[in-house]
């Protein structure tokens, strides 16, 4: 049954495809980051493994809160990694674990592009598809995508 919740269905396609990009960029992001907690190396390893532990728990919230809305917009979820890494923005790409910097950069830029994304699509889901619960979903998450970011960022 299609929801009722004047948008147009045009509307709500379009929608649940923005935010199935963001689900796919959201997953990269998450393996990613399990990746550095499993191989992160050096120092603070310790503090590094709990930290990363903390950011892939985070994500994998927003993982499951990102599908269920694209699901309440009556649309389906994308959910294999064939299909994610089809649409994801982001590279899926193997670091150098042994330099801690490069993989806390390399994690820090994809919150970055994560946020300015979620930046500009809140202004078309709000204006073009007057979708104000969706906009406002996504305004959530890049206020968690900016904090996980400047804890990152803490670490430079």
């Amino acid at each position: 049954m299609k929801p009722n919740i004047e948008i147009s269905d045009k509307n709500l396609k379009e929608v649940a495809t923005l935010l199935n990009t963001l689900l796919a960029n959201e997953y990269v992001l998450y393996t990613k980051t399990r990746n550095a907690h499993w191989n992160i190396q050096g120092d603070n390893f310790i503090e590094l493994h709990k930290f990363f532990e903390s950011q892939y728990d985070s994500l994998n919230i927003i993982i499951d809160d990102t599908a269920e809305r694209v699901r309440a917009l009556g649309h389906f979820a994308l959910g294999s990694l064939k299909d994610f890494l089809k649409v994801a923005q982001l590279s899926e790409q193997n670091d150098n674990f042994s330099d801690q910097n490069h993989i806390i950069k390399t994690l820090l830029e994809d919150h970055e592009s994560i946020i300015h994304s979620l930046r500009n699509h809140i202004v078309i889901i709000t204006d073009q598809f007057k979708d104000l619960g969706t906009a406002d979903f996504m305004t959530g998450l890049m206020e968690q995508h900016e904090k996980m970011a400047w804890m990152l960022r803490s670490y430079l």
